[in-house]
């Protein structure tokens, strides 16, 4: 008995079962899906972020700039003893209600060093609306001659302030002399006398009537009864100091501790 044929020639039947991307043809892909939302939905979340970054920015420059938020309300001078408030404030040219973030905090803090009295001064801001200046005053060490009383100096040489007589406790320095009351700033033999007076124990600090530095290597100490001593630069103090507490037990007039290593004891 003959069989029958298949027409088609043998071929598999064509089907679409299982292709996800059959579409009608001039169709693209439905944006209406999930993943398409979630798309658009991240879109506009990176947009509101940079609108939001943008106006913090905006708001931010307005409050430190144009507003009247955060300016200039007080000025605090802190520190100052020998110099007066008013005179900080007025070298310190401050304004009050000038925005905050507009002080220029060095060059405020240089403006007010130009004082005499002032040897160092820091400057900053104390939000939302103050502004705290810091002096380090001069500390007179030393008393100079000059026409019609003494200038108290600093270890840097600049004459704090004039005086009609020396303070008794003060030693006077005797060389270099100053033809004007500015000729010793800076002088590194001045920077070399206040430092060695400084680093003498109190009981012995207290004795030195006057001190001469012809140079910073040469510091000599002219101390009560008659007793002078040679010290040198103002290099190794604890050695020197240790071995002049052992030389004046001999109850001399002159010492030479310029070098501690070979000390020498006189008259």
């Amino acid at each position: 008995m003959a069989r029958g044929r298949n027409v088609t020639g043998g071929l598999p039947p064509v089907t679409t079962a299982g292709r996800d991307d059959a579409q009608p043809p001039g169709r693209g892909r439905d944006d209406t899906t999930p993943a398409g939302r979630g798309r658009e939905g991240e879109l506009w979340k990176a947009a509101c972020f940079v609108f939001a970054a943008v106006a913090i920015v905006a708001g931010l420059a307005w409050a430190l700039l144009g507003s009247s938020l955060l300016v200039v309300r007080s000025v605090q001078v802190t520190g100052e003893r020998q110099v007066s408030r008013a005179e900080v404030l007025q070298a310190a040219g401050i304004r009050l209600g000038t925005p905050l973030i507009r002080v220029n905090t060095t060059k405020v803090a240089r403006r007010v060093e130009q004082l005499t009295q002032v040897q160092s001064a820091k400057v900053s801001r104390d939000w939302p609306d103050k502004v705290v200046i810091s002096v380090q005053e001069r500390s007179p060490a030393l008393a100079v001659a000059m026409q019609g009383g003494f200038g108290l100096i600093d270890g840097f040489g600049v004459v704090v302030r004039e005086e009609a007589r020396k303070p008794p406790a003060m030693p006077l320095l005797t060389a270099p002399v100053p033809g004007a009351g500015t000729s010793l700033r800076g002088s590194p033999a001045v920077r070399a006398a206040v430092a060695v007076v400084r680093e003498l124990p109190a009981q012995l600090r207290h004795r030195v009537k006057s001190v001469s530095a012809p140079s910073a290597t040469a510091v000599t100490l002219q101390l009560t009864r008659g007793i002078t001593i040679l010290w040198g630069g103002s290099d190794r103090p604890a050695a020197k100091v240790s071995e002049l507490s052992i030389l004046m037990r001999a109850h001399a007039s002159y010492y030479d501790v310029s070098d501690p290593s070979v000390a020498v004891t006189g008259g």
